[in-house]
């Protein structure tokens, strides 16, 4: 807990000292793990580093960690594609129904592209569609080798509230996938509904801070008929211009309510962490 307190409390310091030069908002990072609706222009290159940790279980320790590196490429004013692999860690020990487990390696690959349907400069709300195959090769939860394919399906909504000052965002999304651990012949199937919401002020030029929350779902199967828990989370937001280049955004998301199926306790440490945080660093070329 005492880095995500550092991770947070540094990436603000380093806002307060971010440069004078302003320019338009650029929606798409400004809301933490929610999304904004906006892809770049007709030939912009962007090279994206985003870190995601999830952070403790009811007993013992648990820490993961995922590095997703994403080259995006903007083809048209309303389409982008993005090739990227994953990174991460797993730090687990003591922990109810995982066994106790230390590794780190390539994760997984992955090939995003992104369709802004609505432009939020003419249109009343900015809206982009966002689709994800995924192939896998360790499991999130346990850090197991998997061989698993998945896809993420996502609607980014945002709005400008009070021009260049309060914007807002809206995400609905799906996942699901099917897995097998490696030396087993059982396939499993899972997905997840995500539905966020989050809002961000521009403190001064090229900061801006804010808060977000995410409600989540995680089912048994592809389908979202058998519910295996439910999650809220909710915590501050922070983007920042370092350069005209380079940006840092990122939030630190804590779990404030929530259920897993047949557990009697309060929030849902089975299927999700107590605390889920994120750092990105994107350059622009």
């Amino acid at each position: 807990m005492a880095g995500v307190a550092l991770l947070w409390s540094g990436g603000v310091a380093v806002a307060a000292a971010a440069g004078n030069r302003h320019d338009e908002v650029d929606t798409e990072h400004i809301f933490g793990i929610t999304m904004g609706s906006d892809i770049g222009d007709k030939g912009d290159l962007e090279l994206e580093l985003e870190t995601f940790s999830g952070i403790g279980k009811r007993f013992g320790t648990f820490f993961s960690t995922g590095t997703h590196v994403h080259l995006k490429y903007t083809v048209t004013d309303n389409l982008r594609i993005a090739p990227g692999f994953t990174f991460g860690s797993h730090r687990i020990r003591g922990v109810p129904g995982i066994d106790d487990h230390g590794e780190a390696g390539l994760h997984e690959a992955s090939f995003e592209v992104r369709y802004k349907v609505l432009d939020r400069h003419v249109a009343p709300f900015g809206l982009t569609v966002n689709v994800e195959p995924i192939w896998g090769l360790i499991d999130e939860m346990t850090g197991q080798r998997t061989e698993s394919y998945g896809i993420v399906a996502s609607l980014l909504m945002d709005k400008e509230i009070i021009p260049d000052k309060l914007f807002g965002a809206v995400n609905l999304g799906y996942s699901g996938g099917t897995s097998r651990f490696l030396g087993t012949r059982a396939w499993g199937h899972d997905s997840e509904v995500a539905i966020h919401g989050a809002l961000s002020w521009q403190l001064m030029p090229n900061v801006l801070v804010g808060g977000e929350a995410r409600y989540l779902r995680a089912y048994n199967g592809m389908g979202i008929d058998r519910l295996c828990g439910e999650a809220l989370y909710v915590g501050p937001t922070f983007s920042m211009k370092l350069s005209k280049m380079l940006g840092l955004s990122g939030t630190v998301n804590y779990q404030v309510a929530g259920k897993a199926v047949g557990d009697p306790a309060s929030l849902d440490l089975v299927n999700y962490e107590r605390v889920q945080a994120l750092l990105r660093l994107t350059a622009h070329f």
